[in-house]
């Protein structure tokens, strides 16, 4: 089973992660401050589900491909590299667009608030992705059984997302206030997010093959 530093680096890079502004967000933030706090959180009940739904399908997959393929190691730390590459340029990219920037939403019931947020994390490819090339980063088949520990990360990945997007949710109408005349924040954290992504993905590409 995993030892305290890698649970620890694992959570710092989905902290992180979680924090890069993405559809899920978008959304959740738009639901809040059009249709109220109680709205938000139901949506990101309905985004949790969908969560739980790729971990369980990347933490059995994983454990298999690891399992029957030689290279599989490999492939996934180079593909988590070039994913973070790709996050990285979309945090600094010229002309980059804040989730709170809202779009307009009409008012819904809750069963519908939650289906749509499980569909709009399902639709979500980041999300996959993410299970898919991060957590094989952060798995050792000499540490135990990679499905168990594939379950672990994932729990953390999911009860970290949660906190922060619940966080977003609930206050969304206060931080959209304090950014509108406040442009240089939004410079300011996307060029943060962007090199911390891009340092990640260089230290994930030059490790050797475990």
């Amino acid at each position: 089973m995993h030892h305290a530093a890698p649970l620890l680096a694992f959570a710092a890079v989905s902290l992180g992660m979680a924090l890069t502004p993405g559809p899920n967000m978008i959304y959740l933030i738009s639901r809040s401050i059009c249709q109220g706090r109680k709205a938000g959180l139901i949506s990101l009940g309905g985004v949790a589900l969908g969560f739980v739904f790729y971990m369980l399908c990347a933490a059995f997959g994983i454990t298999a491909l690891l399992m029957t393929v030689p290279f599989a190691y490999d492939a996934l730390r180079l593909g988590g590299a070039l994913y973070l590459v790709w996050l990285a340029w979309q945090a600094l990219k010229p002309g980059g667009r804040s989730p709170f920037q809202v779009r307009e939403l009409t008012p819904d019931r809750p069963r519908k608030l939650f289906l749509m947020g499980f569909v709009t994390n399902l639709l979500n490819p980041k999300i996959a992705i993410l299970y898919l090339s991060l957590l094989p980063q952060f798995i050792d088949p000499h540490q135990g059984s990679v499905l168990g520990q594939s379950l672990v990360l994932g729990a953390i990945q999911i009860a970290l997302s949660i906190s922060v997007n619940a966080t977003v949710a609930v206050t969304a109408g206060t931080i959209a206030a304090f950014l509108a005349g406040r442009p240089t924040w939004l410079v300011v954290q996307r060029y943060l997010m962007g090199t911390v992504l891009a340092g990640l993905a260089v230290k994930i590409a030059a490790e050797g093959r475990r």
